[in-house]
């Protein structure tokens, strides 16, 4: 999809030379068309590379996207330049009244916590809100997703007794459904999360449907409002060596980890990991955006408040 970005946003340069089709603004301004409006809500600490991971995954479709990203409030990242965040993130104070046909919100290195120990959980419960009037569908990823459904209808976390760390196999319990258009049977995710949620709490939801889960990694996927909330316990949008990077970070700390499940060929550390992923991800994003925001967002983005469920 030619995505609308700020013309010296990191992930250009990067995505070009993978040949992957991206647009900077001014390009895209000779464009007339209404492009599609998406927000992502950037919560975890390597700030340029998930932005880059989540262009990589929108992007090459015949459909324009206008990008924004968006910031917590006085929260300044460790690992990202303050000029990186001055320049091209937004305060949800600035955006506040505004339309977007998606948003993504993503994981953060908070799991362990309560919910509401984490610093900023009051201004997430407001954002979250907001999207249910401001926003076509909403895809929350991993921690995002746990605390989506903690928001929203109530369902706990729970500690794992160890890091699920690595690539596990997962089924649909609804294939017909739009978000899964030309998946396998069964197809691999990357997962890399201290806490779980568990089916019988989500079966406990009347308006929370069940659509993917693991034998080894639980609950994957679930749906609410008719996919107007989409929630993701893994980490699909993950590029090849991110799994590697955390496993090499978290040596160097002394943490307890083991070597990532079904990563590496032959389970050796020291050779490339096996990519099974890359596909599902890319459908996933695919059919998201085609099925659950362009296909049902309005013309005039402002009825989006008065749309109701799917």
């Amino acid at each position: 999809m030619p995505l609308n970005l700020q013309k010296n946003l990191p992930a250009v340069e990067i995505l070009k030379k993978e040949h992957i089709f991206v647009m900077d603004s001014l390009r895209a301004s000779e464009q007339d068309i209404r492009p599609l409006r998406v927000v992502v809500l950037n919560l975890m600490p390597l700030k340029i590379t998930t932005e880059t991971d989540l262009v990589r995954l929108l992007s090459n479709s015949p459909l324009q996207v206008e990008l924004d990203f968006m910031k917590i409030k006085g929260h300044q990242p460790k690992n990202t330049p303050i000029e990186h965040m001055r320049e091209f993130y937004k305060d949800f104070d600035s955006i506040c009244t505004d339309y977007y046909d998606g948003m993504i919100v993503t994981g953060a290195p908070v799991e362990q916590m309560e919910f509401e120990d984490v610093t900023y959980w009051d201004e997430l419960k407001v954002i979250f809100d907001w999207s249910r009037t401001h926003v076509t569908s909403t895809l929350y990823i991993c921690w995002a997703a746990q605390a989506g459904l903690y928001h929203f209808y109530g369902v706990p976390k729970y500690e794992l007794p160890a890091k699920k760390f690595g690539i596990f196999k997962h089924t649909m319990n609804d294939p017909y459904l739009q978000i899964f258009r030309g998946f396998d049977d069964e197809f691999y995710v990357p997962h890399s999360r201290h806490t779980e949620i568990r089916r019988e709490d989500i079966l406990k939801v009347p308006a929370l449907k069940l659509l993917s889960e693991s034998e080894e990694a639980g609950v994957y996927m679930a749906m609410a409002r008719g996919g107007r909330e989409i929630f993701i316990t893994g980490h699909s949008e993950y590029s090849p060596n991110t799994l590697h990077d955390e496993y090499i970070r978290d040596r160097q700390k002394g943490l307890p980890i083991r070597i990532p499940e079904n990563y590496y060929k032959e389970d050796d550390p020291s050779r490339p990991p096996l990519v099974r992923w890359r596909g599902h991800a890319n459908l996933l994003f695919t059919n998201w955006l085609n099925y659950y925001v362009y296909q049902e967002t309005p013309f005039h983005i402002e009825d989006i408040r008065n749309l109701g469920d799917l």
